[in-house]
């Protein structure tokens, strides 16, 4: 350990202090964010936009934070959402890790398939026959 090499102060209960040995390992120094991937944007793109095509949906939101990850869905940008779509990976041994929640902050549905929660609001109007 010298002078010109940086001392790093990993996030954690305890205080630690790691060396950098030039690795340019950025891993440590910033916290884990949880984000959705691909398949998971794809899938709730696809009720997303069936719904604005209806005209129901206008806007939508997404913010990664460090515990979860949330889909925001507005009818009008200047309102609060609609439904929030959030994963917790956190809960995915227990309850699932998908969850939509609805504006009053009810748990609309949980589970471990995206498919199955986003049912809970993708709701197309289904043929009746008299």
């Amino acid at each position: 350990m010298s002078d010109t090499e940086p001392i790093k102060l990993r996030p954690s209960g305890s205080l630690r202090l790691v060396v950098n040995h030039g690795s340019s390992s950025k891993s440590a120094a910033t916290p884990r964010q949880i984000s959705f991937d691909r398949r998971e944007l794809t899938q709730i793109f696809s009720v997303y936009g069936r719904k604005v095509a209806d005209g129901e949906w206008r806007d939508y939101a997404i913010d990664a934070r460090k515990e979860k990850a949330v889909f925001s869905i507005f009818r009008r940008a200047s309102e609060c959402p609609l439904y929030r779509i959030e994963k917790q990976p956190r809960l995915s041994r227990k309850q699932g890790a998908y969850a939509v929640v609805a504006a009053s902050g009810q748990i609309l549905k949980r589970g471990h398939d995206l498919v199955q929660v986003l049912k809970s609001i993708d709701r197309r109007p289904r043929l009746v026959v008299a």
